[in-house]
């Protein structure tokens, strides 16, 4: 059972809490409540509960002390913490951040339900905790760090229509485990505006806009499934999935996280929300409107709906993107430099002979920048290298106001990346082949085709089979065979199973088959190896 301590210093709230949900059915305790940090401190420290739910302000000691005192004293061991607030104040909020707060909830809309999706989520991290505890712990981590990775680039493929086909799109989905099987989706484009950072240091700036994104999120995720995507420091997109055709409520809660951000953390979103798709390849179509729309917005009219009328005739006159973004991706996936600078020079080629289309040049150097910080390794340090010397850095291109600037933006972007590929071209494919081969190691049970493996990674299927046959020893088949053997050989010298039994257990069409590639490898069948 799970241990809970409330801390507040009203008494109201202390028995609202305890009364909000069944707690003993969900398998949680409470341990006790405290009006003070101080008091909770002692219990802490007797009792170790496993969750605290704090009030931000109390007399002796405050929730975030006590939260900090707990970091300082129990590292990651520590209870997940709760923090209520009543105070629309930033300094407290971005605190809590900092801390590693698991969340905060404003009482005045405190509910159940929302209580309850708080502490379901800290007990699910609970759980994660006990089975990573030890010398798992580590490889945990960093398997998260790599899913997320692969999240990120799965989504940048889904806006911008890089998946080769429908299939591909599919087996990336199944494998990452990502729900698509809701009847619409639209995507909403959203800008960050604030007016402090030019009195803010670098670090200050970059963890207002993490945290002001982090707490959209998780905003966001209480209205219904969403995914939440950051494009760069300054914008995100948001793809709402929905069970109805009914569009009009996401202009509601955008607003509604807009306000609570703007309260929170002094900030702005300015957003553009895209058409209703019921396909969930075609979500790109949806992003592309969300685009056109916030092209419209104002901080006074700072949410602005698709239009069936303006903006896809608004679409169709636009630049035509698309066309590029194939070339650059394979570019991307082979660090070639000369077909990123023959196709950045089409671009720029394109915008001088028609220097009045600057939306259409800013949404175009916009896209290859997208592009450049998910799809490319470390790439939104090799970027940020690319533009140490701009004060602004890459954000530099959202100062610019004319569509010859953009296109110096592009050049300077150009040659910088091309020397970076020319640099490091052999040491990028080694790292994918290593990736691979571990994937392989970890999935050696399920039958594992080269366009599988390839859609996994997100690259095509003759540039693996390439990098293979470069940078290891075996071809990717003859590698998945070995693999499979390897696991053979171990199931038969640890396990009692049947040859049979086996090759299912491996993805194998049949026994027969199965036998028959063991001899191949081996030189003998497995009966007599088992023997």
């Amino acid at each position: 059972m799970y241990k809970i301590l409330i801390v507040d210093d009203e008494p109201l709230v202390q028995v609202g809490i305890k009364s909000m949900l069944p707690w003993s059915s969900m398998d949680i305790e409470i341990i006790g409540v405290a009006a003070n940090g101080q008091v909770a401190w002692d219990i802490i420290e007797k009792n170790k509960p496993d969750i605290v739910i704090t009030d931000i302000k109390m007399p002796v000691m405050s929730g975030l002390e006590l939260a900090a005192k707990c970091i300082e004293e129990y590292k990651e061991n520590g209870p997940y913490f709760i923090v209520l607030t009543s105070y629309e104040d930033f300094a407290l909020a971005r605190e809590a951040l900092q801390l590693s707060v698991c969340d905060y909830l404003i009482k005045l809309e405190l509910t159940p339900d929302i209580l309850k999706e708080s502490v379901e989520k800290i007990i699910k991290n609970l759980k994660n905790r006990a089975v990573n505890s030890g010398s798992n712990a580590n490889s945990a981590i960093e398997a998260d760090k790599t899913l997320s990775l692969y999240h990120e680039k799965f989504f940048i493929n889904l806006l911008h229509n890089l998946f080769v086909d429908k299939e591909q799109f599919e087996l990336q989905a199944k494998e990452l485990r990502l729900d698509f099987t809701h009847r619409g989706y639209v995507c909403v484009y959203n800008e960050i505006k604030t007016n402090h950072t030019d009195l803010m240091s670098d670090e200050t700036t970059l963890g207002l806009y993490n945290s002001t994104f982090q707490m959209a999120s998780e905003l966001l995720a209480k209205y219904g499934k969403t995914y939440t995507i950051m494009l760069d420091l300054h914008h995100f997109a948001v793809i709402f999935t929905l069970e109805d055709r009914d569009c009009k409520r996401i202009a509601e809660v955008i607003g509604q996280v807009s306000d609570t951000l703007h309260s929170y953390y002094n900030v702005w979103l300015c957003s553009g929300v895209g058409s209703l798709v019921e396909e969930p390849i075609a979500i790109c179509e949806s992003y592309q409107y969300a685009r056109d729309a916030y092209n419209l917005a104002t901080l006074e009219h700072n949410v602005v709906m698709f239009s069936e009328d303006s903006a896809k005739e608004k679409y169709n006159k636009s630049f035509n993107f698309s066309i590029f973004k194939n070339d650059l991706a394979r570019a991307y996936e082979s660090y070639d430099a000369n077909t990123l600078s023959n196709t950045i020079d089409n671009i720029i080629d394109l915008f001088g002979a028609n220097t009045g289309y600057f939306v259409q040049a800013m949404d175009c150097a916009s896209n290859i920048l997208y592009l450049s910080l998910s799809l490319i390794p470390r790439g939104e340090d090799i970027v940020l290298e690319i533009f140490s010397n701009q004060s602004e850095g890459y954000m530099s291109l959202y100062k610019l106001t004319s569509v010859e600037q953009i296109i110096t933006w592009l050049i300077h972007f150009k040659n910088g990346l091309c020397t970076y590929f020319v640099e490091h071209k052999k040491e990028n494919r080694k790292p994918v082949v290593t990736q691979v081969k571990r994937y392989i190691k970890e999935n050696v049970s399920q039958r594992l085709s080269l366009n599988e493996v390839a859609a996994v990674f997100g690259i095509s299927p003759n540039y693996l089979s390439q990098l293979f046959k470069k940078y290891n020893d075996q071809g990717f088949n003859e590698y998945v065979t070995s693999c499979k053997i390897d696991e053979a050989k171990r199931l038969m010298v640890e396990g009692e199973y049947k040859i049979y039994e086996v090759a299912d257990m491996l993805g194998f069409e049949n026994a027969f088959y199965f036998s028959k590639v063991f001899k191949k490898v081996t030189g003998i069948t497995p009966t007599e190896f088992a023997k």
